[in-house]
């Protein structure tokens, strides 16, 4: 079964640490073939707290995605994903 980063993020603070940040997960994604399957389109949020940036990445599997998460190259992005907006992120299986 696939696996997937849930994504739930706030408006962007910090340009600087957005670049990092994509520079970082680039090369994670390339690395464990990962794909962005929505969210770049509109979005409606109908319960729950409002998150105007939100992503379903898709991964081969669970334990891709996990590995993925894992990986020191996305340990390193954290730090500026903090920098650049309040975000949530779950990884969940399924087809």
């Amino acid at each position: 079964m696939a696996g997937y980063w849930i994504v739930k993020a706030g408006p962007v603070r910090d340009i600087e640490a957005q670049k990092a940040y994509i520079e970082l997960y680039s090369l994670v994604a390339q690395r464990y073939g990962a794909e962005i399957i929505a969210g770049r389109g509109r979005i409606e949020t109908v319960e729950g707290g409002d998150f105007p940036r939100q992503f379903i990445i898709r991964f081969d599997s669970f334990e891709t995605a996990q590995a993925a998460y894992r990986d020191p190259d996305y340990q390193a992005s954290l730090a500026f994903a903090a920098r650049m907006s309040d975000r949530e992120l779950s990884i969940v299986e399924g087809d």
